[in-house]
């Protein structure tokens, strides 16, 4: 029960964060924090009972610089591309990257040349360009769109129905969870 995730909201109500019901019993314990909504029980001490958070609110405003992009990494090509491999449509969590104009023959490591391949499709296309192995891309690649720096899990949009009014659409961007 201590780790069920719980939002954490600004204090503009401005979503930032997701920790674990602990962390957050911690916050609003320390008076950091104040609880919106009630999650499902409590947790018992020696001292008393508290409930289960499943939305805080911080006491104090977090002051987060504004970026206007996003740093290229591995888990972010992955979120772009939706956990799902360019080639063949496969959406898993065992995906490698794969750079559609090969390193070797000009190819940059950008955002343009770099997308989410499953394991087999990236060792069916080797070092060739797509038309060579007998391959097509379904998303051409691309910088993706300044987003707000918030990032919700798929899964837990299903499973937090609590959530929903605290999180306005457009100010986060979702990434699927697959198997």
């Amino acid at each position: 029960m201590i780790n069920l995730p719980v939002l954490v909201l600004n204090q503009s109500y401005e979503p930032l964060n997701i920790c674990r019901v602990r962390r957050a019993v911690v916050l609003i314990y320390q008076n950091k924090a104040e609880m919106l909504e009630n999650g499902s029980g409590f947790i018992h001490s020696v001292d008393g009972e508290f409930p289960v958070p499943s939305v805080i609110r911080l006491a104090s405003l977090i002051r987060r610089p504004y970026r206007s992009d996003r740093k290229m990494s591995r888990l972010e090509i992955f979120r772009r591309d939706r956990y799902t491999c360019q080639y063949c449509g496969k959406q898993t969590r065992q995906l490698t990257l794969d750079h559609v104009t090969p390193r070797y023959r000009g190819g940059q490591h950008t955002w343009e040349n770099v997308v989410s391949a499953c394991v087999f499709c990236n060792r069916q296309k080797a070092g060739r360009f797509p038309k060579e192995a007998g391959m097509k891309l379904i998303h051409q690649p691309a910088k993706p769109a300044v987003t707000a720096p918030f990032y919700l899990p798929l899964n837990y949009s299903a499973l937090q129905k609590e959530w929903q009014k605290y999180l306005p659409r457009g100010s986060f961007y979702y990434a699927a969870e697959a198997e």
